[in-house]
């Protein structure tokens, strides 16, 4: 598995691939959690539980198994983590970006260009 990881993302398709995944994996996780502790209850709650502390634990393996320099792509993460974020956030909880998300987002979006190709 660390092989194919660390082939992955030797190329940057392969990184966005594996960096949309892990935002996926952590914004699962939390709306996991967000609905164990807010929406569900009984065995629902356990279940929902165990499902975001797993795929919280399978984001962080999927981010720190292979050889990458992370804080070199934070940059792209953080924007691709906002926009994953906020499709979760539509279709498991019905919200729809507010302008200052959308003003906030589109700040997230300029910073991560400004670390990846500000030099």
């Amino acid at each position: 598995m660390r092989d194919l990881l660390n082939h992955l993302v030797a190329h940057r398709s392969g990184a966005l691939l594996l960096m949309a995944v892990a935002a996926f994996l952590e914004t699962y996780g939390d709306s996991c959690f967000q609905s164990a502790l807010y929406r569900v209850s009984g065995m629902s709650r356990t279940l929902t539980f165990v499902a975001g502390a797993l795929s919280l634990l399978a984001y962080g393996l999927l981010v720190n198994t292979p050889r990458w320099d992370f804080g070199k792509l934070i940059g792209v993460y953080v924007v691709i983590f906002f926009l994953v974020a906020q499709i979760v956030a539509r279709i498991r909880f019905g919200q729809a970006p507010t302008p200052g998300i959308l003003i906030g987002g589109a700040l997230i979006v300029a910073g991560g260009v400004v670390i990846s190709f500000g030099g």
